[in-house]
């Protein structure tokens, strides 16, 4: 599956959701949205989960790299 990856480690908090909304949107139907985040992304996945027709939750997937370090794959339908 095509894969565009959003590092977010460094972006502050205010702005990641409105970056990672704008990223997902610009994805073709079966490709999708990787984030590295410094936190598990849990609020995230259930704000996508209520508001986001195209995204594909049971395919979500999320890894704890290490250390403020998670690698999280948000799939489009």
């Amino acid at each position: 599956m095509p894969t565009t990856t959003l590092d977010l480690r460094d972006v502050p908090p205010p702005e990641r959701h409105p970056k990672i909304h704008d990223a997902f949107e610009n994805l073709e139907s079966g490709e999708a949205l990787q984030i590295v985040n410094d936190h598990e992304p849990k609020p995230l996945f259930y704000e996508f989960q209520a508001e986001v027709e195209s995204f594909d939750a049971d395919r979500y997937e999320v890894e704890r790299r290490g250390d403020g370090e998670f690698l999280a794959t948000l799939p489009k339908k």
